[in-house]
C-alpha cells in the first residue's frame, strides 16, 4: 500500500497478492484476529473486524479462512498476544515511510525493520517524523459494472470526497470518518464486489525521483512487505 498513483498501487497490490498470497492471507488473519479479540466477534457489533473483514474480501480471501480466524482468535487457540507498532523513517531520495506492524515481539520486529532501511541507504525516525505527511482517509475501489452517474450521486451523496473512473474501476476517496457510511451505501446500492475498502494514508506531498531511484524505493518497499509482522507500507513517492 501506499500513497502514489492509485491505480499503480491496486496493480502492485494484486501483484503481490497473486505472488505471495498465501502470505498476505496469514497477515489478513493476524489483522481478523486480533480485531476480534479487541471486541465483538460479529463484524456488524464490531467496527475494527468490520475493517478487518472488508479488507479481507477486498483480497479474495475465502470466507472459510474468514471465519477460522474469527473462530481462532474468540476460541482461544492462538496463545499469541499481538499488539500494534508503528516505525516511521525515509528511504532513498528523502522518500518518507510509514510502516504499521502486528508483532508479538517488539525487539524482533525493530530489528528486521530497522535492517530493512539500513540495507537499503535509508534510517528510522522518531515517532511523528513523518506521520504529520500523511492523511488517514478512506478508500474504496469497484468494477465499473455498475452505473457510473448511480455510483457516483451514491458515494457523493454518502459524504466522499472524490469519485475517478479510472480503466475498468471506480475509485472513491473519502475521509476517515465518512468511510463507513459510504462503504454502506453503495453496499445498499447493490454493489457486491469490492477491489479495495480500507482506511488508508494517503501524503500531502509527493517526491518525484528518476527511474533507478524508484527502483531503490521500491526495493526496500518489497523488503518491507516480505516481513511476516508487517501489515502495511505507506510512503510518498510519486509513481506513473
Amino acid at each position: 500500500m501506499s500513497g502514489h498513483s492509485k491505480w499503480a498501487t491496486i496493480h502492485r497490490k494484486k501483484g503481490l497478492l497473486d505472488q505471495q498470497r498465501g502470505k498476505v492471507f496469514q497477515k489478513l488473519a493476524k489483522e481478523i484476529m486480533v480485531a476480534a479479540k479487541g471486541g465483538s466477534p460479529d463484524p456488524n457489533q464490531n467496527a475494527s473486524l468490520r475493517l478487518a473483514v472488508d479488507k479481507a474480501k477486498a483480497q479474495n480471501m475465502p470466507k472459510d479462512n474468514i471465519q477460522k480466524a474469527i473462530e481462532k482468535a474468540t476460541g482461544g487457540a492462538d496463545g499469541a498476544n499481538y499488539e500494534t507498532v508503528r516505525y516511521e523513517g525515509y528511504g532513498h531520495g528523502g522518500v518518507a515511510f510509514i510502516v504499521d506492524c502486528l508483532t508479538d515481539n517488539r525487539n524482533r520486529t525493530a530489528s528486521q525493520v530497522r535492517s530493512a532501511f539500513t540495507k537499503a541507504g535509508g534510517n528510522l525516525g522518531t515517532d511523528g517524523s513523518v506521520s504529520y505527511m500523511f492523511e488517514r482517509r478512506g478508500s474504496i475501489v469497484i468494477p465499473d459494472d455498475y452505473d457510473e452517474d448511480t455510483m457516483m450521486m451514491t458515494a457523493l451523496d454518502a459524504g466522499a470526497l472524490d469519485f475517478d473512473h479510472v480503466e475498468n474501476t471506480y475509485i472513491i476517496s473519502t475521509d476517515q470518518n465518512a468511510f463507513t457510511s459510504v462503504r454502506d451505501a453503495l453496499e445498499a446500492a447493490d454493489v457486491k464486489e469490492f477491489l479495495e475498502c480500507e482506511l488508508t494514508y494517503v501524503p500531502n506531498m509527493e517526491i518525484t525521483l528518476d527511474e533507478e531511484g524508484v527502483e531503490k524505493v521500491m526495493k526496500l518497499v518489497d523488503s518491507l512487505e516480505d516481513l511476516d509482522d508487517v501489515q502495511d507500507v505507506y510512503y510518498n513517492l510519486k509513481e506513473e
